[in-house]
């Protein structure tokens, strides 16, 4: 097959997740059929399948300048299959425990401890001491050495020590990999508790090298964070249990048991019931058990490595002859910075928090820490960092054996009793003579003695002895043997740092500037680079099972959330300085920038001037309001981009920067330093600070994009001129912070020195809102419904939120109104449950709707234990309807009932629902109505959506007065729910659909908040005008102009008095003609499209009657709702009043929640349930604050029940950074956490999406997932995909015919080429076979990939009318949540496995095609995937050659069964199928020219020549 040159070379730009970064190439271009042309080709594209898609192909004016030269070089492209299956390693693993290997019984190798010792010393570092090189860590843990050889032969009796560090070292790196770390412990359970106790004694029988202490201690690290898992559970919880007193001191050990009586009674048991054992066999005292030798031997080992250290400068100890600081090596660095790491971990999660704070205090780990020399030396700014995260958790407000939430007034009350208890004891035993400055402090005010300074003056003159006494005898603080203890700077530090006042969290954040500055944007520590290997630790918090409080929830996500932010921030900027090429004028004679370049994000500032700083708030010290003006010019730009800037508006976020770029000089000494300079030193940058817009105006300060209401619409003009004023709000805090450092240092006033602005895409620029957002509930009681409490936050009861949980709220009888289709489908969806029938809708057998009322739920008494456990840590549920709601002997009342005739006219009567649920979606919709936490599993296909809006509209059936808040991630997600919200019996007045995304819905109604006014205010002309029709009828008086008041009236006087004379004269005489005779209202009604009244049934016409009477009693209650926007006369009354008073369903998305949620505190906005789709797309932040959007009621939530739909097998959220991925799990969503709590769940089980063959390559991931009738029997679903063998394929590209395979032109930007070119041919062959484009989807794993498919196919397709433009080419990540009928799937990678190795992507990728996928990929690759297995087993059963059924079917014309493959040809070479696309294209060619009777003619020719042809 012909080849082009793709986009090879390029530079690295904004990037998320692997497969980052941006290219650009010139190549030749590829004619029809995969011939070559000349031409110029460009592809460009951002970060991985997570991107966020290429810019506009916008010229960006001149070349870039040059930037930082990187160094990275990408793992995978040292790990070809040529050289994996060269390597030794690979050898000896195809030789010992491959799968071929162990296939026979017989031939079956034995295992070789040797082997194992060997492995370890030569390819693990076992013997040099050295960390291993990452590839062959990599390769081994690839070839399934733990699995398969490590763990099957592990004996704890016999087990070497290199086998145990070696088990420890594959875990690290599935978890550096991201992968099932603990599934193959499962094999062999009854070995766990083996291994974990060599782990735990390892450090005791033998002395670890520095490189074995990291595994050991990262190992420890991983277990503790995976305290879901049984397995790991049942060995690590000991080890953080009671027996960890033991090490501690026993002073500290006696008041600690005197605070706690039911510790000490259990003390006194566990130490009697060791003293009976004394003398027997295999006796161990309790202080030499690993739970007290475990974690206070690390704590010791720790604090000698840092009494050890080597110190900087000044510091007193050896330095080096030069004068520098002592290098420190790399392991015993990583060492202390992986403890910290540990004991920040411990005490971030209450179960380990527990016991473990206290002997933490006891040992005085944070203040050696801080007291080390690390923490000065020039290699220690990351581990200074992580003792801050430490030391913030030391004292985080938490009671640390009740788990209760310590208020700021409670804080403080236990601090000023514990300096009270200090100053009692200076009183009483430091004479005043002696000691005068402790007499003082002793008779001082709890608030002077807190003060740092005021402490070290009183305890400053004592001597080493004295001190001993104060702090080791008498206060206890720490234990008077500890080495650290001979040092009186020491002593001094642990009495200060346990007396001194400390800063409560929400102080620090709420004078901390949300805006980023340049001293973090370039962090690599804080915000690190995109390319995280995993093999270091940050200083950033971790999201995981468990959360202390709701504070500390809140906390976390801000700091990880701000990061994020930064990171994207950083991204544009450097985007930014590449593109603008800042340079010294050298024209003028004083220092001016002028900028070469031009960057469509970015102007130049003409002026900047600070107009306003206001005295700041009483209590605070930062002022205000800091209000400045920005001046700039579009004069030069083109009239879109011009277009971009003046849409600037109020609340955008912009950023001012200074640039002074260097000189000649200074970039030679940065380019000389070890390490590469930044985009930041290259360019200059110095100063970042953000702004809020106020207003923008024009030349003559007319204002721009005004929604506050100062401008009417008939005096707005177009903006005159071309220089803009912008009024912005700077960060108070971050101003107060730089006038401080001015006033300090008396340099330059950095405010006058921004020389360029940039802006950001709206979409993205968001997160001051956010921010905004979380700092706000930081400074609130965060009330959330008390049954979600505790399992929100980790602890108790997984199930205790589940409604069956609930009896006493628990709903008896629901009206699922049209939920089942007939009889039989209702006993269809409650198997094995007897059912009593009561039919009352007059029909010989019950019809819908039903009303079942089911059994009272059993107490919390009688229900017995909790719901069993599997050992994942997962409830042990089968997803049925009877295991979760309906015991088989229980019996279920079910009433067929008659609804109430709605109206004569057809708009009366409600729609209908016509799916054909499954019983796991009935149990759902139950599950939904019923108070308490729904969490429903979608697998693809299975229906979530329809389950969704049948919960809702089933709620609103049931509890009409109740508001639903429906929160979803995406605009086209909440468009597709609520489109199909307005096909069900949901007024259309009681919808509101808010945010940006409204005007994608495919309604003709305007459900924003301003279009649902004017349908009301339109609606409300219109039943106004059938009042005045209705009361000419009834010889009312004319002439009357009717309002919603007098039409109440009306009702009362008029329509209400007439109907109950009628009902007292029909009552009266019951007759069949009574009732049209004397039916007041029989000329309104004459218009109605039958006859009302028949005359032949008394019943039948007196119901008609009501029917009608119904219709005007809704058509006076719309009027009565369309009052209050008669009353309110200013726009916004009345659209806050429709949001928080009139409309019963308000739909937004997750991201709009978080932006408006002061908006809706302040407008009193209440709601009772959440429904929530795509909850495993949607950040835990994002899930948590839609649940916070009111206020609370009497210190209580309104929300009543929460409903989580989603799926945790399919992709995480997106985050862009992949540091705060892997590391900080910021792309946890809440949906996931809780099914790894173990809370019960529903998972849908019957897709009814794909054909059943396709839904095999993914339907192992879940647990019964079958299908439903409609894929079984359709045509569609039956018939054979034309022109193709199989209706599936994985396609062997290999490396392609030139053998290159994958290609890097920058980092994590992917490219395959011959993939690209093989797809596009695929996709003509589909085109001339008559398969619509609008039915084809190309989608590829990486962006760069992405981009070249698009240069491939513009070149190829776009411009050909037999071909064009396929419906989408996306990547995999952007396509999840759509389908199409037919996927060309690309997986690029030649090299290593990438991250399509995430189950996750997989089950994305394989799920997206309803009928055909076709997937390209190098087959040697894939095929060894441990965790693609289940998939690729069912893809390489089939040829991997391209399979053609070749005789002259086309689409349209295709009845060959599925099943039936008699004719296949399988194509050898990607050239034989262009060179068959080509003739075939000719023969279209010719096909047509010789027809000219219509297009539609030449069409159905041409595709039947080119089928023959093919």
């Amino acid at each position: 097959m012909a080849q082009t040159e793709g986009a090879r070379g390029g530079r690295g730009g904004r990037s998320r997740g692997q497969g980052e970064g941006r290219g650009r190439g010139r190549g030749r271009d590829v004619g029809p059929g995969g011939r070559l042309q000349n031409g110029g080709g460009r592809g460009r594209g951002r970060g991985s399948s997570q991107g966020r898609g290429p810019r506009p192909k916008v010229k960006d004016g001149p070349p870039r300048p040059e930037k930082a030269q990187s160094t990275y070089r990408p793992m995978g492209s040292q790990l070809t299959i040529d050289e994996i299956n060269a390597d030794p390693l690979s050898q000896i693993a195809a030789k010992n425990w491959s799968a071929a290997a162990l296939a026979s019984e017989k031939d079956r190798p034995a295992f070789d401890p040797e082997l194992v010792q060997s492995i370890y010393n030569d390819e693990l570092g076992g013997k040099a001491g050295k960390q291993p090189q990452l590839r062959r860590v990599m390769l081994l843990e690839i070839s399934q050495y733990l699995e398969n050889y490590l763990w099957p032969n592990f004996d704890a009796e016999t087990a070497s020590t290199a086998h145990v560090i070696s088990i420890m070292l594959i875990i690290n790196e599935k978890f550096r990999e991201n992968v099932s770390a603990w599934a193959c412990f499962s094999s062999r359970p009854e070995a766990v508790a083996g291994f974990f106790n060599r782990v735990v004694t390892l450090r005791q029988k033998q002395k670890l090298k520095p490189v074995e202490r990291v595994v050991h201690l990262l190992f420890t690290i991983h277990a503790f964070q995976s305290l879901e898992s049984e397995h790991v559970r049942a060995q690590m919880l000991p080890m953080v249990g009671l027996g960890l007193w033991h090490a501690m001191s026993e002073g500290r050990l006696a008041l600690e048991l005197h605070t706690q009586p039911d510790l000490a009674k259990r003390w006194r048991h566990i130490a009697k019931k060791a003293k009976k054992e004394e003398g027997q066999p295999g006796f161990v005292p309790l202080a030499e058990r690993p739970p007290a030798t475990f974690l206070p031997g690390l704590i010791a080992d720790f604090s000698n490595t840092l009494f050890t250290i080597a110190s900087p400068i000044g510091n007193g100890n050896e330095e080096k002859a030069n004068g520098e600081a002592p290098k420190i090596g790399r392991q015993q660095l990583l060492y202390c910075e992986r403890f910290v790491e540990l004991l920040t971990d411990l005490l971030a999660q209450l179960p380990t928090r527990r016991l473990t704070a206290a002997l933490l205090e006891d040992c005085a780990v944070l203040v050696k820490c801080r007291m080390s020399a690390l923490i000065k030396h020039p290699q220690g700014k990351l581990f200074g960092q992580l003792v801050d995260l430490f030391a913030m958790y030391v004292a985080f407000p938490i009671d640390n054996h009740t788990g209760q939430e310590l208020q700021e007034l409670d804080v403080q009350q236990r601090h000023y009793e514990k300096v009270q208890r200090l100053q009692l004891l200076l009183f009483k035993y430091w004479p005043q003579d002696e000691y005068p400055d402790l007499a003082e402090l002793a008779l001082a005010n709890c608030g002077t003695v807190q003060k740092r300074a005021r402490l070290l003056q009183a305890i400053g003159p004592l001597s080493l002895d004295n001190l001993k006494l104060l702090v080791c005898r008498q206060l206890r603080l720490v234990r008077e043997d500890d080495k650290w203890a001979e040092d009186p700077a020491f002593l001094r530090e642990v009495l200060l740092t346990a007396y001194e006042r400390r800063t409560f969290q929400t102080e620090v954040i709420n004078v901390m500037p949300l805006y980023p500055t340049e001293a973090v944007l370039w962090d690599e520590n804080q915000v690190p680079s995109t390319h995280y290997t995993g093999e270091a630790c940050l200083a950033l918090p971790k999201l995981n099972l468990q959360f202390l409080t709701f504070h500390d929830y809140l906390l976390r996500n801000f700091n990880l959330f701000r990061l994020e932010a930064t990171y994207e921030v950083r991204e544009d900027l450097g985007d930014v300085l590449e593109r603008v090429q800042a340079e010294w004028d050298p024209e003028k004679e004083e220092p001016v920038v002028q900028f070469r370049g031009w960057a469509r994000m970015a102007l130049p500032i003409a002026g900047f001037d600070i107009i306003e700083v206001k005295a700041p708030k009483v209590g605070e010290t930062k002022p205000a309001a800091v209000t400045a003006d920005i001046v700039i010019s579009t004069h030069g730009l083109r009239g879109d981009v011009r277009g971009e800037w003046d849409e600037v508006k109020q609340h955008d976020v912009l950023f001012l920067l200074t640039i002074r770029p260097p000189t000649a000089r200074e970039l030679a000494e940065m380019r000389s330093r070890a390490d590469p300079p930044s985009i930041m030193e290259l360019a200059g940058l110095t100063t970042v600070r953000g702004a809020e817009v106020i207003e923008i105006k024009d030349e003559e300060g007319g204002l721009m994009n005004d929604f506050t209401g100062r401008v009417r619409r008939d005096e707005w003009h177009p903006p005159v001129g071309l220089r803009r004023t912008i009024t912005c709000a700077l960060d108070t805090a971050q101003y107060q912070l730089d006038m401080d450092a001015l006033a300090q240092h008396r340099g330059e006033d950095l405010y006058s020195t921004f020389n360029l602005l940039m802006r950001r895409k709206p979409k993205e620029n968001n997160f001051k809102a956010v921010l905004e957002s979380m700092r706000d509930l930081m400074n609130e009681a965060t009330v959330v419904p008390p049954w979600l409490h505790d399992t929100f936050l980790g602890y108790g009861d997984p199930a205790a939120a589940q409604y069956s949980k609930l009896p006493e709220a628990f709903v008896r009888t629901i009206d699922f109104k049209d939920t089942f289709l007939d009889a039989e489908h209702l006993k269809e969806s409650f198997p094995g449950a007897q059912i009593e029938w009561v039919n009352n809708s007059g029909q010989p057998e019950p019809v819908r709707p039903f009303r079942i009322t089911f059994p009272p739920l059993p107490s919390p008494d009688q229900a017995g234990g909790k719901k069993k456990r599997k050992a994942g840590g997962e409830p042990d549920t089968n997803g049925t309807a009877a295991a979760e709601g309906v015991p088989a002997s229980e019996v279920l009342r079910v009433e067929s009932y008659a609804p109430a005739d709605p109206g004569p006219y057809p708009e009366d009567l409600p729609p209908q629902n016509p799916v054909r649920f499954t019983p796991v979606q009935v149990e759902a919709v139950k599950s939904g109505v019923q108070p308490g936490l729904t969490l429903v599993v979608g697998p693809p296909g299975t229906g979530k959506t329809d389950t969704a809006v049948q919960i809702m509209h089933v709620l609103y059936a049931n509890n009409p007065g109740q508001r639903v808040l429906l929160i979803t991630h995406s605009n086209q997600a909440l468009n597709d729910l609520f489109s199909k919200l307005l096909q069900r019996d949901v007024p259309a007045r009681y919808l509101l659909r808010l945010g940006m995304g409204e005007a994608e819905l495919d309604t003709e109604d305007d459900f924003s908040r301003v279009g649902r006014v004017n349908a009301m205010l339109a609606r409300r002309l219109e039943l106004l005008a059938q009042v005045e029709v209705m009361a000419k009828q009834l010889g009312v008086a004319e002439g009357l102009t009717y309002t919603c008041e007098t039409a109440a009236y009306f009702w009362l006087l008029h329509v209400l008095s007439r109907w109950e004379k009628f009902s007292a004269d029909v009552a009266a005489k019951k007759t069949p003609e009574c009732v049209k005779e004397f039916f007041p209202f029989k000329e309104y009604f004459a218009d109605a499209p039958e006859e009302v009244f028949k005359g032949e049934s008394y019943e039948e016409d007196l119901e008609k009657a009501r029917g009608c009477f119904r219709h005007l009693k809704r058509m006076f209650q719309e009027l009565e709702e369309c009052r209050a926007f008669e009353l309110l006369k200013g726009q916004a009354d009345r659209v806050n009043f429709l949001m928080t008073r009139q409309a019963k369903v308000v739909a937004m998305t997750c991201t709009h929640a978080a932006l408006k949620r002061r908006e809706f505190l302040e407008l009193a906005f209440q709601y009772d349930s959440l429904v929530m789709e795509e909850s495993a797309q949607i950040l835990e932040i994002e899930t948590f604050i839609p649940m916070l959007l009111q206020k609370p009621e009497g210190g209580r939530s309104r929300l009543k029940r929460v409903v989580m739909i989603g799926d945790h097998h399919q992709l995480p959220p997106v985050v862009k950074n992949q540091a705060f991925q892997k590391y900080a799990h910021l792309d946890q969503s809440l949906f996931t956490r809780f099914v790894r709590l173990g809370t019960p769940y529903l998972e849908l089980n019957a897709q009814g999406r794909a054909r059943p063959t396709l839904a095999e390559l993914y339907n192992w991931r879940y647990r019964e997932l079958g299908n439903l009738p409609n894929v079984m029997t359709l045509p569609e679903f039956t018939s054979a995909n034309a022109g193709f063998a199989y209706d599936y394929q994985f396609i062997d590209v290999g490396d392609g015919p030139d053998g290159r395979g994958e290609s890097e032109p920058v980092p994590h930007f992917f490219q395959n080429l011959a993939e690209a070119e093989y797809l596009v041919t695929v996709y003509q062959y589909m085109r001339l076979l008559g398969y619509p484009a609008a039915s084809i989807s190309v989608l590829t794993t990486y962006n760069g990939q992405k981009a070249l498919l698009r240069d491939v196919i513009e070149r190829r397709c776009a411009n050909n009318p037999l071909f064009g433009r396929p419906h989408k080419v996306a990547t995999v990540d952007k396509y999840q949540g759509q389908q199409n009928q037919y996927v060309l799937l690309s997986l690029v990678r030649t090299r290593a496995v990438g991250h399509l190795r995430d189950p996750r992507r997989l089950v994305v990728a394989m799920s997206r095609a309803r009928l055909g996928l076709y997937i390209f990929g190098r087959a040697q690759l894939f095929a060894g995937c441990y965790e693609l297995q289940p998939t690729f087993k069912h893809l390489l059963a089939r040829p991997t050659q391209l399979a053609l059924h070749p005789t002259g079917e086309t689409f349209d014309a295709c009845t060959r069964p599925l099943n039936q493959v008699d004719v296949t040809w399988l194509v050898q070479d990607p050239n034989q199928l262009a060179a068959l696309v080509a003739q075939a294209m000719t023969a279209r060619h010719l096909a047509a020219s010789n027809i000219t009777e219509g297009a539609d003619a030449a069409d159905g020719a041409g595709g039947a020549a080119g089928a023959a042809q093919l």
